[in-house]
This record gives structure tokens, sequence and C-alpha cells, in this order.
């Protein structure tokens, strides 16, 4: 039996039965996480999950206390991660209602606590060449494959600061970088994994097109297209469980 952790918004279409989930719920080293962990067994294997903005969404994506998160699913036994990420869409080909599987992200936030070597402990330089998972990226790849889920198996997700979105101008800047799709909580959740040894990888759901590159309201969008994207998000990860 493995055990995967899962790292999401409300996330209630991710739970096979609420009813059979237990709850934990502890503080860090880091101080206390975003909410408590729910846990499962689904197809022989123990699921964690974690609302990375709290039960009600409240949490805003730079207040997130990402030490604290990942060390307490660290703590609990997790083996890997699978990040759900609601993003907008930069490149013409991951466009709103999209699953995307991110193989490179580029960091643009600040003030972030980034690292857990800033606590008297010898520093490592991780290496981070690859800062997703490639066993666990190709698993998920594999999984839509099985399920019928028509996946763009790789891109560039640039990580904002947020809260607020982002503008044209900045959006165009991000295109040039080479971006694919733009989200706020990629970073510092990707790093803190591979120095906790946790194998993590991104499943994100594209929800509207990023700032200038549509003329609908980015609200509508993600009105439109979020619960469609965790249903389908779910079916991924539920194959990917069946799959391993």
């Amino acid at each position: 039996m493995t055990t995967l952790a899962i790292i999401g918004g409300s996330g209630a279409g991710l739970f096979p039965d609420l009813d059979k989930t237990s709850q934990v719920d502890a503080e860090t080293r880091w101080g206390f996480p975003s909410g408590c962990v729910r846990e499962w067994e689904q197809h022989g294997h123990r699921v964690l999950f974690l609302s990375r903005h709290g039960e009600q969404g409240a949490i805003a994506p730079h207040a997130v206390n990402y030490r604290a998160n990942m060390q307490l699913l660290a703590d609990m036994g997790a083996e890997q991660v699978v990040a759900t990420n609601a993003v907008g869409g930069i490149a013409a080909h991951a466009g709103p209602g999209k699953l995307v599987i991110p193989h490179q992200l580029i960091d643009y936030t600040w003030g972030r606590a980034h690292t857990i070597y800033d606590a008297g402990v010898p520093v490592e330089f991780t290496e981070f060449t690859e800062p997703y998972d490639p066993l666990l990226r190709i698993n998920l790849i594999e999984a839509g494959r099985s399920a019928g889920i028509d996946l763009v198996t790789e891109g560039v997700y640039a990580v904002t600061q947020g809260p607020r979105l982002e503008t044209p101008a900045e959006i165009d800047r991000l295109e040039r970088d080479g971006c694919s799709v733009v989200g706020m909580t990629a970073m510092p959740e990707a790093i803190l994994a591979r120095e906790l040894g946790l194998a993590y990888a991104s499943c994100c759901s594209v929800v509207n097109y990023a700032a200038g590159r549509s003329q609908a309201s980015i609200h509508a969008e993600m009105e439109a297209h979020l619960e469609q994207g965790m249903v389908r998000t779910a079916t991924l990860i539920d194959q990917l469980l069946q799959n391993t």
C-alpha cells in the first residue's frame, strides 16, 4: 500500500465517500497547516487530502503556510504528492477545460518561506532541474490515457504572487518567457516537496483564459469550468490509484 497525498482547493469531488474519511489536525515545527488532513483508502492505497486554502477557502495564495502543509504530509507518511491547481491558460493549446501536466515552472513570487533550510540545519543545495517528479508525471499521463482524458502532457507553469490576477501586459511577458499556464500556488510547494523527499507532480485544470486572451469575463469562465475540472481531476487520480 502506497500513501498518496493530494493538495487542492475545496476538493469535494475527490472524496470517494465523505462519511468514510477520517481527519487529522496537527501542529508542525513550522506551525499549523491550512487545515485538517482527510484520510481514506482507495483502490488499496492510503490517500491523504489537504485543502491548500483552508476548509472555507479563506487563505490567500501568498499567505498559505506551505512549509507546515508539506511537513504534515511528510510526517503522515506521504510518499507521493499530486497538487491540483486551477490555472489560467496562456498557450493556445491550453484553453479552458483542458487538464495540463506541467513539466517545468518559473517562480515569480516573492516573500514566501520557500525552504526548510533556515532553522539552523546544514544547508543542502537541492537539485531542481526537473521540478516535477518524472515518474509520477508519467504515471499521471498514463492514467489519463487509461481513463480517456485528453491531457496536455507538457507545460510551463508561471507562479505569480496573487491574490490579484495578472494584467494583459504581464501575461504577454509570461508568454515571452515560455509559460503555458499561470497560477499562484506551485511554489514553494514543489521545492519543499523535493527538500522533504516527496515525489511531487501537478494536475492543472485550466478554468479561464489568462488576461487579454479572451473577450469573456475571467470570473464567468472560472465559474463555468471549475466544477468540471475538479470532476475530471478526480477521475484522473482515481485511475492513477487503479494503475499503480
